[in-house]
């Protein structure tokens, strides 16, 4: 079982037949142990694999501040950090999905190891809004 970091398949069909719209649909930020296995082919949020812990719900958190820009040839999209407080749990990775939409996949993040957190904040950073780092680019 593994995490792969990927923007999903699914997700950039549904951006270009309009499906999921980042400025309006309500994103969330699933959290998954190592026993997931999520990659570019997933297509949905799923409960299995996911966290379980004393502060964090099933489904994960919303997502706020959605920012989409431009650079050169490159869209891109960043959220506002979100936190887990006082939490106790260890993730691998996470799922960004439109909730919206039928709990549609968007994308795949990999934390590359295991993060934990005891009786405290558990915060997932996005990385700087640029064409660059941004998590979610189409190129």
């Amino acid at each position: 079982m593994a995490i792969t970091q990927a923007l999903c398949t699914s997700a950039k069909a549904d951006f270009l037949g309009g499906v999921i719209d980042l400025d309006t649909d309500v994103m969330k930020i699933a959290l998954y142990t190592s026993s997931a296995t999520l990659d570019a082919t997933t297509t949905a949020y799923s409960a299995t694999n996911e966290v379980v812990g004393d502060g964090y719900t099933a489904g994960g958190n919303t997502l706020t501040g959605a920012t989409i820009s431009t650079s050169g040839t490159t869209a891109f999209v960043d959220f506002s950090d979100t936190t887990w407080t006082t939490a106790t749990i260890t993730a691998r990775g996470a799922l960004i999905y439109d909730s919206s939409k039928s709990n549609k996949a968007v994308a795949v993040l990999d934390f590359g190891a295991d993060k934990t957190s005891t009786s405290g904040d558990f915060t997932v950073q996005f990385p700087a809004n640029d064409a660059t780092n941004a998590i979610i680019r189409i190129v």
